[in-house]
């Protein structure tokens, strides 16, 4: 695996980061006493969160392995990785795909610590790891790493999973997506998860005010908002819907629609 050579900067073990809240609520063990503290209290204020968080990162397998195994899409760049929780990108769209080539972008010092270890490739394969923000996404895009991963010669599926309700507007949400996808050769996609509060707003506002409480403002947007994120582009069936309505696999567990605050959708640039 390839990753950039960026002096990881110093981790802030005593303020939570949305990444290890990620990590500590679907029960992973890289975050600190910070981390914990904050999910158990937005855990409190919404129990469902778990199950939430869950079908964010289902949705992800499923829009990966669907991209890789229906649209023949080999080539693939996820904003916002997280922490590594297997099964990775990789192993999803390997396993159909073994030639598959991702690129990883976060720019959490923890993750890099972990990607070498965690986001290894399979030997047909490739993978590379990108310390960057989405609100660069020059830098994203022409980094060594990207370049020597990715060819702009076929398409390419950028994934933008549980990172948008942080980005607000302000940030020009709309503007940094689109610098991410105009580089990308038409036949490319976006495969996006957006968070709302349409489904469980008291509990679901808790949780937000409690992620601005440390530090981590969110923006929530409604499904005409969630919508616009992809504009000029071909909806993949059906359309953007809650995450967990998404091409659910057959003998996939009913989910309550209260329990799941994020709309997901794929569609591909033209």
């Amino acid at each position: 695996m390839r990753r950039n050579r960026h002096t990881p900067a110093e981790i802030n073990t005593g303020e939570a980061h949305s990444a290890r809240v990620y990590d500590y609520i679907l029960g992973g063990k890289s975050n600190y006493e910070a981390d914990r503290a904050a999910g158990d209290a937005m855990v409190q204020a919404w129990p469902s969160l778990p199950v939430h968080m869950r079908a964010n990162r289902a949705f992800m397998h499923r829009a990966g392995a669907y991209l890789a195994r229906e649209k023949g899409v080999r080539q693939f760049l996820d904003i916002g990785t997280g922490l590594p929780t297997p099964p990775n990108l990789h192993e999803v769209v390997q396993e159909v795909e073994p030639t598959a080539r991702i690129v990883y972008v976060d720019n959490d010092p923890i993750v890099l610590n972990y990607a070498e270890a965690l986001l290894t490739s399979g030997r047909q394969g490739q993978t590379a790891y990108v310390e960057a923000d989405m609100r660069e996404p020059e830098e994203i895009v022409n980094s060594p790493e990207f370049q020597e991963t990715l060819t702009l010669n076929e398409p390419v599926a950028l994934m933008i999973i549980g990172i948008l309700h942080f980005i607000h507007t302000s940030d020009d949400d709309h503007g940094l997506v689109r610098r991410l996808l105009d580089p990308l050769p038409p036949g490319s996609y976006l495969a996006a998860t957006i968070g709302t509060a349409d489904f469980a707003p008291k509990e679901v506002g808790q949780v937000a005010a409690l992620y601005e409480s440390e530090g981590m403002p969110m923006q929530l947007r409604d499904h005409s908002e969630a919508l616009t994120f992809f504009d000029g582009l071909e909806l993949i069936e059906p359309g953007v819907v809650q995450a967990h309505h998404w091409r659910p696999n057959p003998g996939d567990q009913p989910i309550d629609d209260r329990d799941v605050a994020m709309y997901g959708g794929v569609a591909r640039k033209p």
